[in-house]
């Protein structure tokens, strides 16, 4: 099964095409081609994701997904939440992003977060929505390098490391995008014919 993943993101393609495994081929929006920030207008996880999705299937004719994420920290009333990408300012910077947080975050006991993705699929003219969270917490400096965003500075529960710091496999298994694409995963795998 072909399906467009609404996104310019190459860790995010990558996390995705694992977690989907053989019998998906995954594109990106580099692929249609599409090269416009697709805006994300909206003050809910749900209508960006859609948004997206809509976006790409109406202008390119394709089945598609987008993923919609926020990080919301407790201690900040849930923000950044559907701001996160660009929490510091339009121009999406992650390093800029973990700085104003954790300064924000300066002198805070309660350090609880949960990371919230939510995914809209459009397929056969049809919408689905999945959603999935993790909860955790923000550590007081950044660790680790690899993955993306917040994954530095985020402690899942259970875990004494950030995202950053684990192998690709095992963040993809416990992460709020990994579970919410198994979930996609597991509808499209339901479907006859696949």
């Amino acid at each position: 099964m072909e399906l467009v993943f609404v996104s310019h993101n190459p860790h995010k393609i990558e996390e995705i095409s694992e977690i989907l495994g053989q019998g998906f081929s995954l594109k990106g929006l580099g692929d249609l081609p599409c090269h416009e920030d697709i805006p994300e207008p909206h003050e809910t996880l749900e209508d960006n994701a859609l948004e997206k999705a809509r976006y790409v299937n109406r202008k390119f004719g394709v089945d598609c997904f987008a993923d919609d994420t926020g990080l919301e920290v407790e201690a900040l009333d849930g923000l950044p939440g559907v701001h996160s990408a660009r929490y510091a300012g339009e121009a999406k910077d992650s390093e800029a992003n973990i700085e104003k947080l954790l300064k924000n975050l300066e002198g805070e006991e309660n350090r609880k977060a949960r990371f919230r993705t939510v995914i809209a699929l459009i397929l056969n003219g049809r919408e689905y929505l999945f959603e999935e969270v993790v909860n955790g917490t923000i550590a007081r400096q950044k660790a680790g390098t690899k993955g993306f965003g917040y994954d530095p500075v985020f402690v899942p529960n259970g875990y004494q490391t950030t995202f950053a710091q684990m192998p690709l496999h095992e963040k993809n298994r416990i992460s709020h995008r990994g579970r919410a694409i198994q979930k996609l995963a597991a509808f499209l795998k339901s479907l006859p014919g696949t």
